[in-house]
């Protein structure tokens, strides 16, 4: 069992998917940072001067009546907040971190594709032939073979 387990753990599948997960919790500490430090002040600053954190509107009151100067506040106070501040946070850190992992992906699956093309267009009928082909067999022409 130790054996299959040994196998298993240290697979180069799983270590890829390990450092995988590390890496993508360090990039997602670097786009909350991102949205944290820059967008949001920039959103605020359009909007008039909110953080865009601090963005709530109180359900019930709390021990404390408000108004509250913060989120924060009003959580201390008791009071029942609804923060779409947060929500819109968080919808944008997704957003940042889909756009950066369908661009990876997509570079990815360009450099695979390049890496295992096995065939190629007959430079005179252009029916695919295979790169080690020295004539294509739908039009008998032939052809240099593509060596890699």
């Amino acid at each position: 069992m130790f054996k299959e387990f040994k196998e298993f753990a240290f697979k180069g599948n799983v270590l890829d998917l390990a450092v995988g997960v590390v890496l993508g919790a360090a990039f997602g500490a670097i786009v909350k940072s991102f949205v944290d430090d820059i967008i949001n002040p920039l959103v605020g600053l359009v909007i008039g001067r909110t953080d865009l954190a601090n963005m709530y509107f109180v359900l019930a009151e709390g021990k404390t009546p408000g108004p509250y100067v913060s989120l924060a506040a009003a959580r201390a106070a008791g009071a029942s907040a609804f923060a779409y501040g947060a929500l819109l946070n968080a919808a944008v850190n997704f957003l940042i971190v889909a756009l950066a992992l369908f661009l990876f992906v997509k570079m990815a699956n360009r450099l695979r594709r390049e890496a295992e093309a096995t065939t190629r267009p007959c430079p005179f009928c252009t029916t695919e032939i295979a790169n080690e082909a020295t004539r294509c067999p739908a039009c008998t022409s032939e052809v240099e073979p593509v060596t890699s």
